[in-house]
């Protein structure tokens, strides 16, 4: 291979590489509005754009839970600008960003597992910081924080959701 060639390939692999590593860059947003425990709303990009939290399932609106869930990310997130951290995939199949979300150094997915507030479940490939989430959840467990003081959830949401439909069908901000 000619130097020539060699020089072109060498340029071509790190312009991807920088490409790739632009893709998954945090991004400092302005809080909008709370959608639920587990979804906000931020100015992304000069629009409105819904986040929904990777790793975690917090109770609905109307399930035991859900407004001390909800209440919970409104104090976190209220009149802050967040930063939003990727994982693998930037978006759902509803368009909406997944990201783990940050206040400073602390983490809202993180916080509300560690409240008793949410879940932490996995979904795929999204689990960069799901050990961090999990050890979220076995210490709200063992200090019986939130639903924990009670041993859990009556329902996970994600059955409260199926034993609940919304009008309309399923809303395109769950997950």
């Amino acid at each position: 291979m000619r130097l020539h060639n060699k020089l072109f390939l060498f340029f071509l692999i790190l312009f991807f590489l920088g490409t790739s590593a632009t893709a998954q860059a945090d991004e400092t947003v302005p809080f909008l509005h709370l959608i639920d425990g587990d979804s906000i709303l931020v100015e992304y990009e000069g629009h409105s754009q819904a986040v929904r939290l990777i790793g975690v399932d917090a109770p609905e609106w109307g399930q035991e839970y859900g407004t001390q869930a909800k209440s919970f990310a409104l104090k976190f997130c209220y009149g802050k600008n967040l930063r939003l951290e990727f994982d693998r995939t930037r978006r759902d199949r509803h368009g909406r960003l997944l990201a783990y979300v940050y206040s400073g150094t602390s983490m809202l997915n993180e916080e509300l597992v560690r409240a008793g507030l949410a879940l932490a479940e996995r979904y795929e490939p999204n689990t960069r910081h799901q050990p961090r989430l999990e050890q979220a959840q076995d210490e709200a467990k063992r200090k019986r924080m939130g639903f924990w003081l009670r041993g859990g959830l009556e329902q996970t949401p994600a059955q409260w959701r199926k034993t609940h439909p919304r009008k309309g069908g399923n809303s395109p901000l769950r997950q």
